[in-house]
């Protein structure tokens, strides 16, 4: 998904992703206040931490944009990795209904923000948040992933089985590449018991949302 902007991909992701943010937005309604608190399946994290992080996020994205409008090149959070997790922490303090309509909003700035977005700032670049500096346009693909992923993440009935295909295959090509430019010669094809797997269960894997027995966790995020 590197280079020059493809714009059937880019419709492909922003139509895909407009999708899981309204299955998010239904999900996160449908939870109580003490199932806001109760713990995710991401060590140290509570449901109300990930919907936090869904929400800033969001909004981290609307900045990047912003600035490519402006001409400049972004950082996804300008104070750095503690102010995005010191964020997170107080977002997740928040009451359920604040958490729930501050992520709505984030979700609606988002997509106006990309409906609003100029070929140019397209095709600009913004330094996210592992400090590689990456084109606009594959932010969606990002916050795609960051949407489909945690929604499993939440342990709310959303299992990576539901994934949807086109989310599925992306990121599979996309992990696929990553996996052969980390490895030696002759070590950059997936392990045999991986390539058994579906696809879906093999991106699982990739992204350690998925054990496969005699290996180790996948690379992750």
């Amino acid at each position: 998904m590197a280079g020059t902007l493809d714009a059937k991909l880019l419709n492909e992701c922003v139509e895909g992703c407009a999708q899981s943010h309204q299955l998010l937005l239904v999900s996160v309604d449908a939870l109580t206040a003490e199932q806001f608190s109760e713990p995710s399946r991401l060590h140290g994290w509570t449901r109300a931490h990930i919907i936090g992080h869904l929400t800033m996020n969001a909004q981290s994205h609307v900045h990047l944009i912003a600035c490519a409008m402006r001409g400049e090149q972004g950082q996804q959070y300008p104070g750095g990795l503690a102010q995005r997790n010191n964020d997170i922490e107080t977002a997740s303090t928040w009451s359920h209904e604040k958490l729930g309509a501050e992520l709505r909003k984030a979700v609606y700035l988002l997509e106006g923000a990309w409906a609003g977005a100029s070929l140019d700032a397209w095709q600009a670049t913004a330094t996210v948040a592992s400090g590689a500096s990456i084109p606009i346009h594959e932010l969606v693909f990002n916050r795609w992933r960051e949407t489909v992923v945690h929604l499993t993440d939440m342990n709310i009935g959303h299992e990576y089985t539901q994934w949807p295909p086109t989310y599925v295959r992306l990121e599979l090509e996309k992990q696929k590449m990553a996996w052969a430019a980390s490895h030696s010669m002759g070590m950059t094809l997936l392990p045999q018991k991986v390539m058994e797997l579906s696809e879906a269960r093999r991106v699982a894997w990739l992204l350690q949302r998925e054990d496969v027995e005699g290996l180790p966790l996948g690379p992750g995020l």
